[in-house]
């Protein structure tokens, strides 16, 4: 089948992407089938993988993200650079689109990740304007062109949009946020309530700690790419605490670090103003017809499913998000071919207190489950779903706080039938119960509370809280040593 143009590479398992969910694939193949091939096809020599990992509750983790050469992964992984252009489901044939290698494989697990939504008012002669934030290229990107910008307008309300606002210096920003509320892809209002006093408090806390001697705690590598080499190739997801490997310094040194946030609207219109003297170049219009001006705009809305090769064959079946539809043991509709992260839709019956959520930590988990399940399948062994879909769990960062997410934290699919309990200590924590006849159900812990733990494990067993009444969130009382 191969030509003289073409290079036939064989293996047992092949994994495409090396984000954190091709990654933990990978680890945990070489973990289960250390004497048989494996071959990982990546875009990038640079690979995203779990760090320093931190049990807080039964399947509640907090880690770090650690960029690495591929060359730092089992010896038994082979590495390929290219782009996935083509999957010949028939004969088990994978196709790459710059060196038109051919790779066989007997079992094969799709990781490309998500791509980035970009705000609809996109075209030719505004491109270069609009960047779209999701991978650490597009990052690296951005640090370059902001050193030299005076205002920016970021559009969007998750977990990147957030930590721009929160992290950016020197710069004037102008916040579109969609809801009524920050960063509502993760919390409540009071919650965003909360978080706006750290935004108030901003220029005051960056006037007090210069770029010198504020802390930033990196506690990994950093690797640089030959940009000849790596030009237009995409990237793995953003880890956790992305923002603490980049410069995100603005032009405006010296001067207030003012946050205009503009609720409930979206972009209308984007022109290019002929640039003059200190005109900014570009000029956006909101949906409510507010005109902002500025240097460029960040769109931070969301990621879509990167599906950017075509199948031969037997043909995947798709979720209602355009993921590629995967079972519990994330197997695809076609044979001996799974997927995991961001590119799939997770199929299957999802538990009372579990849901599919785009995050750096699904990823990882499903990635490892992918890998679990190959190995299964390829030694004839009964594998079970992991014990980490009982229950949604996410840690992360957020407005320099730390953020711990679990079950229905927000009361997702409980139609406003639900109790919420609060504990509030300005600019320390946040703490908020969701309950429904007593049974906890969710919650969000903002902030070092220290209760990751407990609650996890009042979501899981459903005990009657009834009893404990308000008290369940008295500081006055230890509720570590009534439920442990």
């Amino acid at each position: 089948m191969s030509t003289s143009n073409q290079t036939m590479y064989e293996a047992k398992f092949v994994v495409v992407g090396g984000g954190i969910a091709g990654v933990s694939c990978i680890e945990t193949l070489a973990f289960f089938c250390q004497t048989e091939s494996i071959l990982l096809l990546t875009e990038s020599p640079i690979i995203k993988a779990a760090t320093n990992l931190v049990a807080l509750g039964k399947s509640l983790t907090r880690f770090d993200i650690e960029q690495k050469h591929a060359s730092n992964l089992p010896k038994n992984v082979q590495i390929i650079t290219d782009r996935l252009l083509q999957i010949d489901s028939h004969h088990r044939i994978i196709r790459t689109a710059e060196q038109n290698h051919q790779i066989k494989y007997e079992y094969l697990c799709i990781c490309t990740g998500a791509r980035p939504k970009i705000v609809d008012q996109i075209n030719e002669s505004n491109q270069k304007y609009i960047l779209g934030i999701r991978d650490t290229e597009s990052v690296c990107d951005f640090e370059k062109r902001i050193q030299n910008n005076r205002k920016i307008v970021i559009v969007g309300n998750g977990g990147i949009a957030s930590e721009l606002v929160y992290e950016l210096k020197n710069i004037a920003i102008e916040w579109v946020v969609k809801d009524k509320y920050v960063s509502q892809t993760f919390v409540d209002p009071g919650a965003a309530t909360f978080f706006q006093n750290r935004i108030k408090n901003k220029q005051t806390e960056s006037t007090s700690s210069t770029d010198e001697n504020r802390p930033r705690l990196v506690k990994r590598m950093r690797y640089t790419e030959n940009t000849d080499e790596t030009e237009n190739k995409s990237g793995a997801a953003l880890g956790p605490d992305w923002h603490t490997l980049f410069n995100l310094t603005g032009k405006c040194e010296g001067l207030p670090e003012a946050v205009r946030i503009h609720y409930q609207t979206g972009i209308k219109n984007i022109t290019i103003n002929p640039i003059c003297d200190d005109q900014f170049p570009v000029q956006v219009t909101l949906e409510n017809d507010t005109i902002l001006d500025c240097d460029f705009v960040v769109s931070a809305t969301g990621v879509l499913p990167n599906l950017n090769f075509t199948m031969i064959g037997e043909q995947f079946r798709f979720g209602p998000d355009g993921g590629i539809f995967v079972n519990e043991l994330m197997e695809s509709s076609v044979s001996n071919i799974y997927a995991a992260g961001d590119v799939c839709y997770a199929g299957w019956d999802w538990t009372n207190h579990w849901f599919q959520m785009r995050l750096w930590t699904q990823a990882r988990q499903m990635g490892a489950m992918a890998g679990k399940s190959m190995a299964a399948k390829y030694k004839e062994e009964t594998i079970y779903p992991d014990f980490c879909f009982e229950l949604f769990g996410h840690v992360t960062q957020l407005f320099g706080y730390q953020v711990v997410l679990l079950g229905k934290y927000n009361g997702q699919g409980l139609d406003n039938k639900y109790e919420a309990l609060l504990r509030v200590t300005q600019d320390k924590e946040y703490i908020k119960y969701v309950l429904v006849d007593g049974k906890l159900q969710g919650a969000i812990l903002i902030g070092d509370t220290g209760l990751e733990e407990t609650t996890e494990n009042l979501i899981l067993n459903q005990l009657d809280l009834t009893p404990y009444g308000d008290d369940i969130l008295n500081p006055d009382i230890d509720i570590e040593d009534y439920f442990d």
